[in-house]
């Protein structure tokens, strides 16, 4: 493969990567920034591979292959990888709060910052989304296929608001344990699907849910987690508990929502999804050490640090990316694995031969939108990725690194 790519591309790109590397200071953990690019690449992979639009007439309505396949589930298990992501943000923003409050930077300003990298992004997709709903309502859009879009155009929204409430509390958390939060979740599902209590009450579950992983990111910075040992439990008794919710207590094998299902594992959080989660962060934790070794060739660092400059651009655009795709897609007629029923394995091989495109249409997004996550892309800003703060005495601000 790499004999396609002339020499001299193949040069420039090492040379670059070196150049990166070197301008990473040497004690940054470089599998945080692994992790959390693992963890956005995982959504946005699971959304794109597990999101139909099926055009049926003139309306587009979303379907799922795991609702006509559902021995695709374990599909879901590799690709819902959020629980990662809020282990990464806990870890990070304890981290980071603690180094402020070292260097005498009062709350409100380390809130505003943090706030301002997540939500910065927000302002051009919302712009977008309310001239092209405005736009297709007058045309005459059916009003189904309308509602349809704007909500997966706007659904990553939901998971800033929360991310961005658990930032906030982020000094009410640091000596969290992650038990608490688990006890809360447990008693809820306990509550609606043996004792009957209205579904509503599941919504509690939207902050308890993700708190687990964010407090065990808290346990992290604390040193709590260091030992393999911890890895190991985690990862063991996440699986082990969620075996056997699924097989005896009936909840769902998808770790997503499926279309037309009785219960959903994601929206909310379930019993199921934070026992799911727990495992996941265990595998996190015991693979710390090979990305570090991983991180240290400068092609690979490279890429993930292009992820993380571009974090909060790729989550809020990729699901644009695909909507562009298929509605672009629809002027050559109905295309397999784009605007087709996903009931076969023929349209997951189809899906498959999409990616390409639909990264494509992603990367005209971040062309287009990734200044804003750069603050509008004013002159002389270094890369959060490679900037280090000037060394603190406390451990916690030793790391001195901004993340995203």
């Amino acid at each position: 493969m790499t004999g396609l790519i002339p020499r001299g591309v193949r040069q420039g790109v090492r040379h670059g990567a070196e150049r990166l590397g070197a301008a990473t200071p040497d004690h940054r953990d470089r599998a945080v920034d692994a992790l959390r690019a693992v963890a956005i690449l995982g959504v946005v992979l699971g959304h794109w591979l597990v999101t139909a639009l099926v055009a049926d007439g003139r309306t587009l309505r979303t379907a799922s292959p795991l609702q006509h396949m559902p021995w695709l589930a374990p599909v879901s298990w590799l690709f819902q990888t959020l629980a990662v992501f809020f282990l990464v943000g806990g870890h990070v923003a304890t981290r980071s709060h603690a180094s402020a409050r070292a260097r005498g930077v009062p709350y409100r300003h380390w809130l505003h910052g943090r706030l301002a990298r997540l939500f910065g992004p927000v302002a051009a997709v919302l712009t977008l989304w309310t001239v092209v709903t405005a736009a297709l309502l007058l045309s005459g859009a059916e009003y189904a296929t309308v509602r349809t879009l704007v909500k997966l155009a706007l659904s990553p929204l939901w998971f800033l608001l929360v991310f961005a409430a658990l930032t906030a509390a982020t000094p009410l958390l640091t000596r969290l344990h992650p038990l608490w939060p688990l006890a809360v979740v447990l008693h809820v599902d306990l509550l609606r699907f043996g004792l009957g209590a209205p579904d509503g009450l599941g919504w509690l579950n939207l902050a308890a849910g993700w708190l687990v992983p964010y407090a065990l990111g808290a346990a992290w910075t604390r040193g709590e987690l260091e030992r393999r040992r911890s890895g190991w439990v985690l990862l063991a008794g996440g699986a082990a508990a969620t075996a056997a919710l699924v097989a005896w207590a009936g909840y769902p094998a998808s770790m997503v929502g499926v279309p037309g299902a009785g219960v959903s594992n994601l929206n909310p959080p379930t019993l199921a999804a934070v026992t799911f989660g727990l495992a996941q962060c265990g595998l996190a934790l015991l693979l710390r050490e090979r990305l570090r070794g991983a991180m240290r060739r400068p092609v690979a660092w490279a890429a993930v640090a292009l992820v993380n400059l571009s974090a909060m651009t790729v989550f809020l655009w990729h699901q644009t990316a695909l909507m562009a795709t298929t509605a672009t897609g629809l002027l050559a007629g109905r295309l397999p694995g784009l605007h087709t029923v996903p009931d076969d394995p023929g349209w997951v091989a189809a899906r498959l031969a999409w990616l390409p495109v639909l990264s494509l249409a992603l990367a005209v997004c971040l062309a287009a939108f990734r200044s804003r996550e750069r603050g509008g892309g004013r002159p002389g800003r270094r890369s959060r990725v490679v900037r280090a703060h000037r060394p603190a005495a406390d451990r916690g601000s030793a790391e001195g690194v901004r993340h995203v």
